[in-house]
């Protein structure tokens, strides 16, 4: 018998469940642990391994999402897992390699500023009884296309004779991605505003002048 179906919280067929130790989450717990590992190997321009951290990071991203849809092992814990790692180590790489004068500290900004936002956001959803919003195709794109970017310019930090052809590429993808990052903020931000504006008006007490 499943833990949900002890718990009296059986997840229907599609929904994810509410189990905490399967597969796919162990996979996104490693992912998780290892973002400090990339960090200290990037700061320390260990190059190189860095970069070998942040593929093996990719291959378990990919793992864990087929995994989970393979074995019937979506969870919830699984959900706020998986972006929650890919936005950790969006943010340890542009750290990182700010701090070493790689990049601008303007993209740090950008990036870490709309992830802010999001979290105040949240917050807002929260207190007006809401979870978080669905994760729009835009911060898909967003996420995509940083999670490109950033690679590639370590992978022309790490093999220099590389670099001439990896940072335009890395660079279009950085700007398009900032772009599309803080275009999702903003779609997020007008549902946010809609979803408690419409809260309100359900709990706005009827006038007793209004017949009905």
């Amino acid at each position: 018998m499943s833990s949900d179906a002890r718990d009296g919280e059986a997840a229907p067929p599609g929904e994810p469940s509410s189990q905490v130790v399967t597969l796919p989450n162990l996979l996104s717990f490693v992912r998780l642990a290892l973002v400090p590992v990339f960090l200290i190997l990037l700061l320390g321009e260990q190059d190189v391994a860095a970069l070998l951290v942040l593929v093996f990071s990719s291959v378990t991203d990919f793992l864990d999402g087929w995994l989970a849809r393979k074995l019937g092992q979506v969870t919830r814990l699984g959900q706020l897992l998986d972006p929650a790692a890919d936005r950790l180590y969006i943010i340890a790489t542009v750290l990182g390699l700010a701090i070493r004068e790689v990049v601008p500290w303007w993209l740090v900004a950008v990036i870490i500023g709309r992830d802010v936002l999001l979290v105040v956001l949240g917050v807002v959803l929260a207190n007006h009884g809401y979870g978080p919003l669905p994760v729009h195709h835009l911060g898909k794109v967003a996420t995509f296309c940083l999670f490109y970017a950033l690679p590639l310019i370590v992978l022309g930090q790490a093999f220099p004779v590389l670099q001439p052809f990896a940072e335009p590429l890395a660079w279009a993808f950085a700007l398009w991605g900032a772009f599309l990052y803080w275009w999702a903020g903003i779609v997020y931000a007008l549902q946010t505003a809609r979803v408690v504006a419409e809260k309100a008006g359900e709990s706005r007490p009827v006038s007793d002048n209004v017949d009905g």
